[in-house]
């Protein structure tokens, strides 16, 4: 039986949470590694088929000003559209 190597794929998961305070107020910073890796395999568990599936994430905040301008990056990256 033929071995494979395993391979990193990118992926994006782009979400929005709402409030009325400052995003400094709402933000966990101190989120554990032990935390971080069961939100990681939850994420792998529930999006993958193949449970040999691992996931790799890094929680990022941009700010609403930059919003925007994220998501037209993340678009452009996806669908490979030039400026």
């Amino acid at each position: 039986m033929e071995k494979r190597e395993p391979v990193a794929i990118p992926f994006a998961l782009v979400g929005f949470f709402a409030t009325d305070k400052s995003v400094d107020e709402v933000v966990r910073t101190d989120l554990s590694a032990e935390e971080l890796e069961e939100i990681q395999q939850f994420l792998a568990s529930k999006l993958f088929k193949d449970p040999n599936v691992q996931v790799a994430i890094f929680p990022a905040i941009v700010p609403p000003e930059q919003a925007g301008e994220a998501v037209k990056e993340l678009e452009n990256y996806l669908f490979g559209e030039e400026e």
